[in-house]
């Protein structure tokens, strides 16, 4: 396949949990990204840690970052990767959404815009409204547009700060 064909994600990336023989969330969410790496992903560009509050009921503040990949394969198939790793890390899907996990990738934008299938949102429903997204995501790429709203990352973020 040719360059032309690759494709760019930005990866939203959480952690509220240690993870053993990894360290806390900080250390779960550095390893996470030099995972990502490891799956035949360019990472062009990788967020700094940044420290935020839990949604719903989990009382364990998170680490996020932000990354953007590239990659050949298609959305499901860059999720099918991305779950392979968050059960790596010891993720298990079960139970109540929004409680405390060892590590959490979502694909947040693509470059083609937009996905809808089975499991599957690209944009991300609710990446619009989550500081702890959108400032990461911000730092790495910030002229990236919404193709929902034509908003650029860097407005989105500040709209939320």
């Amino acid at each position: 396949m040719t360059e032309a064909s690759k494709q760019r994600y930005l990866i939203a990336v959480g952690s509220n949990m240690r993870v053993p023989g990894i360290g806390g969330p900080r250390h779960v969410v550095e390893a996470a990204v030099a995972a990502l790496a490891t799956e035949s992903l360019d990472v062009l560009a990788a967020s700094p840690v940044i420290d935020s509050a839990p949604v719903g009921p989990s009382r364990r503040r998170y680490a996020n970052a932000a990354v953007v990949v590239e990659t050949l394969r298609d959305p499901p198939a860059l999720l099918g990767v991305l779950q392979a790793i968050e059960h790596a890390f010891g993720r298990k899907r079960q139970g109540a959404p929004w409680r405390a996990r060892q590590l959490d990738l979502d694909i947040v934008l693509w470059s083609g815009g937009f996905w809808l299938g089975s499991g599957l949102t690209v944009p991300h429903p609710r990446f619009r409204e989550r500081p702890f997204v959108l400032v990461p995501a911000a730092q790495v790429a910030p002229n990236w547009r919404d193709p929902a709203s034509s908003l650029t990352l860097r407005q989105l973020a500040a709209r939320v700060s």
